[in-house]
C-alpha cells in the first residue's frame, strides 16, 4: 500500500469536514480540467483558492496566489494540477502553510513529496480527482 491509498471512509470524511481548496496549477483556461474541477468545487460550496504564479487577475472570481503560503486564510485541502516530478516543493508548501491534507489528480504521483506531507500530518490523496471522489463519495 502507498502512502496515498487512504480507505474510500477515510477520504468521504476527509471531503466532509474540508471547505478550502488551494487549487496549485489552477488555469483561467476554462477548456483546462483544473479550470473544470476548481468551478466543480466551488459548485459543491468549497471556498477555492487559485494557486498559479502566471495568473494576473481572479480566476472564477478568486484572487490568486503565487505560492500556498502566500494564502491568508486556513486551507484545508491543497489540490495539485502540476507534473509529478514539480510537487515535492509544492507538499513542503502545504505543509508550511499548515494545510490538512495534500492531494494530487490523475497521474500525479511522488511517493517522496506524498511521505514529507503524511510524515508532517497531512492526509495525502495521489492520482485521483477531488471533484470525481467528491460527487461520488459526498453528493451534495
Amino acid at each position: 500500500m502507498r502512502i496515498s491509498d487512504p480507505t474510500e471512509t477515510e477520504i468521504r470524511e476527509l471531503l466532509e469536514r474540508s471547505r478550502a481548496v488551494a487549487v496549485v496549477g489552477l488555469s483561467s483556461d476554462p477548456r483546462r480540467p483544473s479550470h473544470g474541477v476548481a468551478r466543480a468545487l466551488q459548485r459543491y460550496g468549497f471556498k477555492i483558492f487559485p494557486v498559479n504564479p502566471n495568473l494576473d487577475g481572479q480566476v472564477l472570481g478568486e484572487r490568486p496566489y503565487a505560492s500556498v503560503e502566500e494564502i491568508p486564510y486556513p486551507v484545508d485541502i491543497v489540490d495539485v494540477f502540476r507534473r509529478s516530478e514539480e510537487i515535492l516543493p509544492i507538499a513542503a508548501g502545504a505543509v508550511t502553510a499548515g494545510a490538512k491534507a495534500f492531494w494530487t489528480q490523475l497521474s500525479v504521483v511522488n511517493e517522496e513529496a506524498a511521505r514529507l506531507a503524511a510524515e508532517n500530518g497531512l492526509t495525502v490523496v495521489m492520482d485521483r480527482c477531488l471533484a470525481v471522489d467528491y460527487a461520488r463519495l459526498v453528493g451534495r
